[in-house]
Formats: C-alpha cells, structure tokens, sequence
C-alpha cells in the first residue's frame, strides 16, 4: 500500500511538472490580463497602458488593461493575489499595495510578501506640489506659513489614504507640524481633477498627469519631493531646499504575479518588460514628464520593496496615520 501510494504521489507530481513545463513552453497562447489598481486618467493607467500595449506587440498577444480601483488598491492585489497563477494575470504594483498597505490595516485580503512573485520595477518618479492658482502661496515656505495661519483650513487631495501623494503630506506635516484637511479619492486623476477645479487647494501629484497642468498654467509647481530636482523640471526646487533637511519621497510603479506562477514565465515577462524598458524612445517619452524609466531585476525590485516598507513604517507608525 505504501509503495502504491508512493508511486501515485511521484507520477502526479511528474504530470504536474509536466504540464507547468508544457504551458510556459506554449506561453502565451491566449490574451493577458494587465491589471491597474487605480482608476483610469492618473499617472498608473497611463503607465500601465502604455507598458501593456509595449507587452502586447512584445509577446504577439492582446494584453488587456482591467482598471481596478479602490480601497488604495487593495481591490486590484486581492483579485490578482486569487488568480489563477498561469502567467495570464499581471498586477501593476504601486509602492502603496506593496509597502504602506501592510502597515496601515491590521488586516489585509493579501499578503504582501507571500502571495506575489515580483517581476520587475517599471518606473520611478518624484511627486510634485502642485496648487491651484487661486492659492497665495509660491513656495513651500509659504504653503507651510498659510497652513500655520490657518490650521485646519487648508485642504489637500490626494489618490487615496497611504498612497505616495498622501504620504508626501503626512512626511511634511511631520516635520512642520502643519495641520491640513485631507481629501482623499479613487486614483490621482479624480484628485487632480478637483485641484484643477478648485474644490481642493493643492496637492502633491505624481509628475506624469502633472505637468501638462503645470505647463499650461492652469496648476502651478512649487517644488519636487525627490533627493535632486528632476531634469524635467529643473527650475523647481526640491522640498528640502526649503529648510526640510531629509525630507525625499518618490512614486514607483512595477510588476508582479500570483505566487504560483511558472518561474519560466515569470522569467519570459521579465525579459520582455526589461527590453521594452531599454529602449530609448520609452526612456525619452517618460523622461519628459520626470518619470525615471528603471526596468529592475526581480532581486533589485525586492529590496526596493524591502526598503521603502521599513521607511514608510516608521512614517506611519510616528504620524500615527490610520485608514481613512
């Protein structure tokens, strides 16, 4: 009975392995789902949009974007961490899914570091202030003076509570004590959108969806929140040139799959998305809109992940920030 049992177990894991063998060797041979966990109009559609149609001409198969906004994108990495792990189902994954949302809710429909393979780090950008022009303040210094003029009365937008432009916030009420109202949305588009109307003064937004706004005049930029000013824009000063000594925040977008996937497909979807970050009209067409093109083995991408955690815990944890 023994020898019959193990001889069932060592031929099922023997189909097994050959099945998982067969399906990276045919992969892909049907339309890939490309999940964004925010709504579409903000910096993550586009990127996402744009990487996936690269994907698409990359592997000769529709990559389909599935816009899947909420809760911070906590919806997005529940659905892609209970997909099936066939290398059909990618998440693109912000810095908040991956390294705030673990530190912010006591309890999650996913966990961060089990139920995901990583991929690669797409891109990288620094957040922007940006103000409506109805606003008195031109700089920092004076956005942080007003606030002190007026505790409580200032309100600022942002994609959603512990998103980076949110946390950019509360990285600089921690160090000047300022009070603010916050107003959080459903993605960095519905929140830009209400800086651009005037509902909210002010925001810190991703560079990409910003600087249009920013060229036209209808929003004005004050400062980056990035270690050097970006080449984008590099009149503008960084944040800590404002007497805020450390304070250096950046945005990231990059890839992951359910935990289960075939590491020969996870070694296809890297080798595709590091040559499409390679090449040099992708590099230029995000240059010009401060976006930082990164392109990251899976180990790099690890520990990028790994160090941004341990910083935004300690924000966190120190601003006494809970979910909204």
């Amino acid at each position: 009975m023994k020898t019959t049992v193990t001889s069932l177990l060592a031929a099922i894991l023997f189909l097994t392995a050959s099945f998982v063998s067969h399906a990276a060797d045919n992969y892909p041979s049907r339309p890939l789902r490309w999940i964004v966990p925010f709504s579409p109009g903000g910096p993550s559609d586009i990127i996402g949009r744009f990487f996936a149609a690269k994907l698409s001409d990359a592997l000769g198969k529709q990559v389909v974007v599935d816009n899947r906004g909420g809760a911070t994108g906590i919806i997005a990495f529940e659905i892609a961490a209970r997909a099936v792990p066939d290398g059909y189902t990618v998440l693109q994954a912000g810095a908040s899914g991956l390294t705030t949302n673990p530190h912010l809710h006591a309890k999650l429909p996913y966990d961060a570091q089990r139920d995901f393979k990583l991929v690669t780090q797409l891109v990288a950008m620094p957040n922007m202030l940006v103000v409506h022009p109805s606003l008195s303040a031109r700089s920092v210094k004076e956005v942080v003076a007003l606030a002190k003029a007026k505790p409580g009365q200032l309100a600022y937008a942002s994609g959603g509570t512990g998103t980076s432009n949110h946390l950019s916030w509360e990285m600089l009420k921690f160090y000047t004590g300022i009070e603010l109202v916050h107003v959080p949305f459903k993605g960095t588009g519905p929140a830009l959108t209400s800086v651009l109307g005037g509902q909210t003064q002010m925001m810190f937004s991703n560079m990409l969806p910003a600087m249009p706004h920013v060229r036209t005049g209808k929003l004005l930029g004050l400062a980056v929140t990035s270690a050097e000013r970006s080449p984008a824009a590099p009149n503008l000063p960084k944040v800590a040139e404002s007497g805020i000594s450390g304070y250096e925040t950046t945005s990231w977008h990059g890839v992951v799959v359910p935990a289960g996937t075939p590491n020969a497909i996870v070694k296809r979807l890297y080798t595709e998305l590091r040559r499409i970050t390679q090449q040099p009209d992708v590099k230029d067409r995000f240059a010009a809109d401060g976006t930082q093109v990164v392109g990251s083995t899976p180990e790099e991408y690890t520990a990028t992940v790994k160090s941004e955690s341990a910083k935004w815990a300690k924000i966190i944890k120190a601003a006494g920030i809970r979910p909204e």
